[in-house]
Protein backbone atom coordinates (compact mmCIF):
# COMPACT_ATOMS: atom_id res chain seq x y z
CA UNK A 1 0.00 0.00 0.00
CA UNK A 2 1.35 3.27 -0.68
CA UNK A 3 0.82 5.74 1.47
CA UNK A 4 -0.53 9.13 -0.38
CA UNK A 5 0.47 12.63 1.33
CA UNK A 6 -2.20 15.98 1.22
CA UNK A 7 -0.69 19.31 0.85
CA UNK A 8 -2.58 21.86 3.31
CA UNK A 9 -2.61 25.12 1.06
CA UNK A 10 -1.17 27.74 2.78
CA UNK A 11 -3.48 30.53 3.90
CA UNK A 12 -4.64 33.33 1.69
CA UNK A 13 -1.87 36.14 2.92
CA UNK A 14 -3.56 39.20 4.17
CA UNK A 15 -4.44 41.80 1.93
CA UNK A 16 -1.71 44.95 1.95
CA UNK A 17 -2.38 47.87 3.97
CA UNK A 18 -2.80 50.70 1.71
CA UNK A 19 -1.16 54.37 2.75
CA UNK A 20 -3.28 56.49 4.36
CA UNK A 21 -4.31 59.40 2.22
CA UNK A 22 -2.87 63.01 2.80
CA UNK A 23 -4.41 65.34 5.31
CA UNK A 24 -5.75 68.02 3.24
CA UNK A 25 -4.07 71.93 3.13
CA UNK A 26 -6.26 74.30 5.68
CA UNK A 27 -7.97 77.26 3.94
CA UNK A 28 -6.61 80.67 5.33
CA UNK A 29 -9.80 81.53 6.61
CA UNK A 30 -10.69 77.79 8.39
CA UNK A 31 -11.43 79.01 11.47
CA UNK A 32 -14.19 80.97 10.25
CA UNK A 33 -15.55 78.08 8.91
CA UNK A 34 -14.91 75.53 11.80
CA UNK A 35 -17.74 75.71 13.88
CA UNK A 36 -20.33 75.46 11.64
CA UNK A 37 -18.21 72.22 9.69
CA UNK A 38 -17.65 70.49 13.49
CA UNK A 39 -21.71 71.04 14.25
CA UNK A 40 -23.05 69.59 11.13
CA UNK A 41 -20.50 66.97 11.92
CA UNK A 42 -21.14 66.24 14.89
CA UNK A 43 -25.03 66.51 15.19
CA UNK A 44 -25.11 63.80 12.04
CA UNK A 45 -22.61 61.21 13.62
CA UNK A 46 -24.52 61.07 16.44
CA UNK A 47 -28.29 60.76 14.62
CA UNK A 48 -27.01 57.97 12.93
CA UNK A 49 -24.50 56.55 16.03
CA UNK A 50 -27.01 53.11 15.83
CA UNK A 51 -26.17 52.12 12.27
CA UNK A 52 -22.75 51.05 12.21
CA UNK A 53 -22.81 50.49 8.50
CA UNK A 54 -23.37 54.82 8.13
CA UNK A 55 -20.07 56.95 7.82
CA UNK A 56 -20.03 60.77 8.63
CA UNK A 57 -17.11 61.94 7.29
CA UNK A 58 -15.10 65.43 7.77
CA UNK A 59 -12.14 67.23 7.04
CA UNK A 60 -10.80 64.19 5.08
CA UNK A 61 -10.25 64.03 0.79
CA UNK A 62 -12.57 62.17 -1.13
CA UNK A 63 -11.36 61.32 -4.72
CA UNK A 64 -12.49 58.50 -7.45
CA UNK A 65 -9.35 56.94 -7.05
CA UNK A 66 -5.54 58.16 -6.29
CA UNK A 67 -4.40 59.00 -9.66
CA UNK A 68 -5.57 62.12 -11.01
CA UNK A 69 -4.75 64.59 -7.59
CA UNK A 70 -6.35 67.23 -9.45
CA UNK A 71 -9.66 66.00 -8.71
CA UNK A 72 -9.31 65.32 -4.99
CA UNK A 73 -11.70 67.35 -2.90
CA UNK A 74 -11.93 68.11 0.52
CA UNK A 75 -16.14 67.64 1.51
CA UNK A 76 -16.72 69.93 4.77
CA UNK A 77 -19.07 66.87 5.37
CA UNK A 78 -20.25 63.72 4.17
CA UNK A 79 -22.65 60.77 4.72
CA UNK A 80 -22.42 57.71 3.17
CA UNK A 81 -25.00 54.22 3.88
CA UNK A 82 -23.72 50.62 3.59
CA UNK A 83 -20.19 51.09 3.81
CA UNK A 84 -17.23 49.68 6.23
CA UNK A 85 -16.73 53.32 7.88
CA UNK A 86 -13.33 51.92 9.65
CA UNK A 87 -11.77 51.48 6.59
CA UNK A 88 -12.25 54.68 5.04
CA UNK A 89 -11.37 56.00 8.56
CA UNK A 90 -8.23 53.82 7.80
CA UNK A 91 -7.60 55.37 4.92
CA UNK A 92 -7.97 58.72 5.90
CA UNK A 93 -10.27 59.67 3.21
CA UNK A 94 -12.78 58.57 0.77
CA UNK A 95 -12.06 56.49 -2.38
CA UNK A 96 -14.70 55.65 -4.27
CA UNK A 97 -13.07 52.93 -6.70
CA UNK A 98 -12.18 50.88 -3.30
CA UNK A 99 -15.13 51.33 -1.46
CA UNK A 100 -17.23 50.32 -4.51
CA UNK A 101 -19.53 53.41 -4.30
CA UNK A 102 -19.96 57.39 -4.15
CA UNK A 103 -21.43 58.49 -0.71
CA UNK A 104 -24.65 59.67 -1.17
CA UNK A 105 -24.31 63.29 0.76
CA UNK A 106 -22.00 66.11 1.08
CA UNK A 107 -22.16 69.17 2.49
CA UNK A 108 -20.17 72.68 1.62
CA UNK A 109 -19.87 75.13 4.52
CA UNK A 110 -18.72 78.64 2.68
CA UNK A 111 -15.93 80.93 3.19
CA UNK A 112 -14.28 83.33 1.72
CA UNK A 113 -11.91 81.37 0.11
CA UNK A 114 -13.71 78.56 -0.83
CA UNK A 115 -16.55 79.84 -1.74
CA UNK A 116 -16.98 80.25 -5.54
CA UNK A 117 -15.25 77.14 -6.12
CA UNK A 118 -18.16 75.35 -3.91
CA UNK A 119 -20.72 75.88 -6.86
CA UNK A 120 -18.69 75.68 -9.67
CA UNK A 121 -15.31 73.13 -9.72
CA UNK A 122 -16.07 70.92 -6.95
CA UNK A 123 -19.89 71.15 -8.04
CA UNK A 124 -19.05 69.43 -11.18
CA UNK A 125 -16.11 67.18 -9.90
CA UNK A 126 -19.55 65.91 -7.38
CA UNK A 127 -21.88 65.49 -10.10
CA UNK A 128 -18.84 63.38 -12.13
CA UNK A 129 -18.28 61.23 -8.76
CA UNK A 130 -22.01 60.30 -8.61
CA UNK A 131 -22.79 62.25 -5.39
CA UNK A 132 -26.45 61.55 -4.92
CA UNK A 133 -26.88 64.92 -2.75
CA UNK A 134 -25.12 68.39 -2.75
CA UNK A 135 -25.93 70.61 -0.22
CA UNK A 136 -24.42 74.12 0.07
CA UNK A 137 -24.76 76.32 3.40
CA UNK A 138 -23.79 80.20 3.63
CA UNK A 139 -23.95 81.52 7.19
CA UNK A 140 -23.73 84.86 5.14
CA UNK A 141 -27.05 84.89 3.86
CA UNK A 142 -25.09 84.42 0.22
CA UNK A 143 -22.23 86.93 0.43
CA UNK A 144 -19.57 83.81 -0.45
CA UNK A 145 -22.32 81.17 -1.90
CA UNK A 146 -24.44 81.90 -4.74
CA UNK A 147 -27.64 81.75 -2.00
CA UNK A 148 -28.11 80.97 1.70
CA UNK A 149 -28.56 77.32 1.52
CA UNK A 150 -29.04 75.25 -1.61
CA UNK A 151 -29.78 71.77 -2.22
CA UNK A 152 -29.63 69.32 -5.35
CA UNK A 153 -30.23 65.94 -6.51
CA UNK A 154 -28.31 64.24 -9.02
CA UNK A 155 -30.75 63.61 -12.15
CA UNK A 156 -29.36 61.93 -14.72
CA UNK A 157 -25.81 62.69 -14.50
CA UNK A 158 -26.58 66.83 -13.06
CA UNK A 159 -27.75 67.92 -10.43
CA UNK A 160 -31.13 69.50 -10.40
CA UNK A 161 -32.31 71.74 -7.50
CA UNK A 162 -34.40 70.22 -4.34
CA UNK A 163 -37.08 72.64 -3.72
CA UNK A 164 -36.38 74.78 -0.95
CA UNK A 165 -39.39 77.03 1.03
CA UNK A 166 -38.55 80.39 2.85
CA UNK A 167 -41.11 81.37 5.80
CA UNK A 168 -42.11 84.39 7.29
CA UNK A 169 -39.55 83.61 9.98
CA UNK A 170 -37.26 84.37 7.36
CA UNK A 171 -36.08 80.34 8.11
CA UNK A 172 -34.73 78.57 4.74
CA UNK A 173 -36.16 74.93 4.70
CA UNK A 174 -35.14 72.13 2.79
CA UNK A 175 -35.63 68.54 2.26
CA UNK A 176 -33.25 66.17 1.79
CA UNK A 177 -34.73 62.60 1.34
CA UNK A 178 -30.73 61.11 1.62
CA UNK A 179 -30.91 62.13 5.35
CA UNK A 180 -34.53 61.80 6.11
CA UNK A 181 -33.84 65.04 7.49
CA UNK A 182 -35.06 68.84 6.99
CA UNK A 183 -31.92 71.29 6.11
CA UNK A 184 -32.43 74.74 7.68
CA UNK A 185 -30.96 78.20 7.38
CA UNK A 186 -31.66 79.95 10.62
CA UNK A 187 -30.42 83.74 10.93
CA UNK A 188 -27.01 82.63 10.28
CA UNK A 189 -27.27 79.13 11.67
CA UNK A 190 -27.56 75.60 9.79
CA UNK A 191 -30.37 73.25 11.47
CA UNK A 192 -30.99 69.72 11.15
CA UNK A 193 -34.82 69.17 11.76
CA UNK A 194 -36.45 65.66 11.77
CA UNK A 195 -40.68 66.10 10.71
CA UNK A 196 -40.98 62.27 11.90
CA UNK A 197 -39.94 63.09 15.18
CA UNK A 198 -41.32 66.81 14.78
CA UNK A 199 -37.97 68.47 16.53
CA UNK A 200 -34.85 70.13 15.94
CA UNK A 201 -31.32 67.72 15.97
CA UNK A 202 -29.65 68.85 19.33
CA UNK A 203 -25.86 69.67 19.22
CA UNK A 204 -23.96 68.83 22.16
CA UNK A 205 -24.67 72.25 23.68
CA UNK A 206 -27.86 71.90 23.45
CA UNK A 207 -28.36 68.74 24.85
CA UNK A 208 -26.39 69.85 27.94
CA UNK A 209 -28.62 72.66 28.38
CA UNK A 210 -31.39 70.62 28.10
CA UNK A 211 -30.10 68.19 30.57
CA UNK A 212 -29.70 70.79 33.26
CA UNK A 213 -33.19 72.20 32.70
CA UNK A 214 -34.45 68.63 33.37
CA UNK A 215 -32.16 68.48 36.03
CA UNK A 216 -33.15 71.64 37.37
CA UNK A 217 -37.00 70.76 37.07
CA UNK A 218 -36.05 67.51 39.09
CA UNK A 219 -34.69 69.52 42.21
CA UNK A 220 -37.79 71.66 42.13
CA UNK A 221 -40.04 68.54 42.18
CA UNK A 222 -38.25 67.09 44.99
CA UNK A 223 -37.92 70.43 47.33
CA UNK A 224 -41.39 70.74 47.08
Amino acid sequence: MTATTTLTPPPPAAPARLAPLPDPPKAPDAMQQSPYTSRAYLILENYFRARPDVLVGSEGYLCYDTHDRARWVKPDCLVAFGVDPAAIFERNGYVISEVGKPPEFVLEVASESTGREDYTRKRDIYADYGVAEYWRFDRTGGQYHDRPLSGEHLVNGRYEPLPLDTGADGVTRGYSPVLGLELHWDTGQLRFYDPVAGRYLRDLQEAEALVERLRAQLRRLQSD
